[in-house]
């Protein structure tokens, strides 16, 4: 049987991709290199409970907010989504500053924060302003015939954020408060666009979520809704060679020995991958594979999962930001001070989940070996790790360690094992400000009938993935794609 569209990969990216083509009526088959779909939206179980890999919180569900119609035409607003406290779903502390509240609501969140940089509301001001622009320009772009030229969204692409936060606020520490809730994304102070940091936090102003479950339920969801309209989705069936006949992509040939034909392939891997896929081309020039291959990715993630004992921490709606000192902007540098972390409760109770930022260099001498074969050394290493984030997180939550029955740690080698991210990556491709022509990628490669996905092109996150989708299939299904919008 031949296609008309084959994805490979199943993450957020690839199944969203696969619900609105098949949606649209295209006969549409997802290939999986492993034995279940999902990437890092996957949970896991241990002893029963289920943990999260990528799947925390999300922005803007709401209606009229930016991912309101998309998760609705999905159907993934149909998933039982809590919707965070309104008064602080993020609260950022510094042990030498105090805490400070993230409110819901542009207006409000001004002013709380003016109540304590009462000299800088002015500021803040603007700067929910050009929070509230960025997404509304974002939509524009989505849905006008004619995407707008010279847009907002151009400009702030190449605005390094680091810069602009500067010049508009004259207070260091509310510069590090409104960055304190960015370890979902990398802050990189030569490079992240004003837009990278806009879009990881407007939307999580107008309305926090997380989802009263675990991440599977998004997956569940995703791969129901495609089968339901006629589409496929075969696992272990690791895509290892893309066959180029003509200047287009003619098949996909896999581990299971089988070959798979369609009209169009979208790959939902990191771009230097999906190069790597094509072996002979006329279109796709070294030149370009070597490009993709040499753009630098963020760093990846350390992470805790703990399981507690029954009815030792209540459940907390919010989300906890703590930072040993007040240099947000430094943990992506090499020989950063302090640390940082991100505390996050889920729903299904009994659990806290700790992240913080991991440079590949930090494991790199484990690079390798394969899961559950790194030896004694490496848990020694991941064991010292765990505990400095639970002695960090002890700061705000000081019974939490007398609370934990189980740990279960990960690091950059488990995500780049298991979803083949390069270095582990936990935000994709690093973005650049300086030059956003050559990080910034859209959905098309050299080769015509070859188009990507997923975080790595424009934006991360469940929102930048979902948008990013948008527009890959608006190459295929062109105007069309509005409806998933309006």
């Amino acid at each position: 049987m031949k296609y008309d569209v084959i994805i490979i990969g199943s993450g957020l990216g690839g199944l969203e991709c696969a619900n609105i083509l098949s949606r649209r009526g295209l006969s549409v088959l997802v290939l999986e290199r492993q034995m279940q779909p999902g990437g890092c939206m996957q949970s896991y179980k241990r002893q029963g409970t289920a943990y999260d890999t990528g799947l925390h919180y999300v922005g803007g569900l709401d209606e009229g907010q930016p991912l309101h119609s998309a998760f609705k035409n999905l159907g993934l607003l149909e998933l039982p989504w809590k919707r965070l406290d309104s008064n602080g779903f993020d609260k950022v502390t510094f042990l030498n500053e105090g805490t400070f509240c993230f409110a819901e609501g542009y207006e409000e969140f001004v002013n709380t924060l003016a109540s304590h940089f009462p000299k800088q509301k002015q500021a803040l001001t603007e700067y929910t302003d050009m929070l509230r622009r960025a997404d509304e320009d974002q939509l524009k772009a989505l849905t006008s015939s004619v995407p707008p030229e010279n847009s907002l969204t151009d400009k702030l692409f190449s605005t390094n954020a680091w810069e602009w936060l500067h010049e508009k606020f004259s207070d260091e520490l509310l510069i590090n408060v409104l960055s304190g809730t960015s370890l979902k994304m990398e802050l990189h102070k030569e490079t992240l666009p004003l837009f990278t940091f806009a879009h990881g936090n407007s939307s999580f102003i107008q309305s926090s979520w997380r989802l009263n479950g675990d991440g599977n339920m998004l997956v569940e969801n995703q791969t129901e809704t495609i089968r339901r309209n006629g589409g496929e989705i075969i696992c272990n069936a690791e895509v290892t060679e893309l066959i180029e006949k003509d200047g287009r992509i003619t098949c996909a040939l896999c581990s299971n020995g089988e070959r798979y034909e369609a009209d169009t392939f979208i790959s939902n891997a990191h771009p230097a991958l999906t190069c790597s896929l094509v072996k002979e081309s006329s279109l796709l020039r070294n030149i370009y594979k070597k490009r993709m291959a040499r753009l630098d990715n963020t760093f990846g993630m350390f992470t805790v999962s703990l399981r507690l004992k029954d009815g030792t921490i209540p459940y907390f709606n919010h989300n906890k930001y703590v930072y040993e000192k007040t240099n947000t902007w430094e943990l992506s540098e090499p020989k950063h001070d302090g640390m940082g972390i991100l505390i996050s409760c889920p729903c299904n109770g009994n659990q806290i989940d700790i992240l913080t930022p991991m440079l590949w260099q930090e494991c790199e001498q484990w690079a390798d070996t394969t899961v559950g074969r790194r030896g004694d050394q490496y848990k020694t290493f991941k064991q010292s790790k765990a505990d400095a984030c639970i002695r960090l997180a002890e700061q705000v939550m000081p019974n939490l360690r007398d609370a934990i029955e189980e740990i279960y740690t990960s690091t950059p080698l488990t995500y780049r094992d298991y979803n083949l991210t390069p270095n582990g990556s936990a935000y994709g491709i690093r973005k650049d400000a300086s030059m956003p022509m050559m990080t910034i990628l859209t959905p098309r490669t050299p080769i015509p009938n070859l188009l990507m996905t997923g975080q790595n092109l424009m934006l991360h996150g469940l929102h930048g993935v979902t948008m990013t989708s948008l527009f890959t299939c608006a190459e295929i299904i062109g105007n069309d794609v509005k409806n998933f919008l309006l």
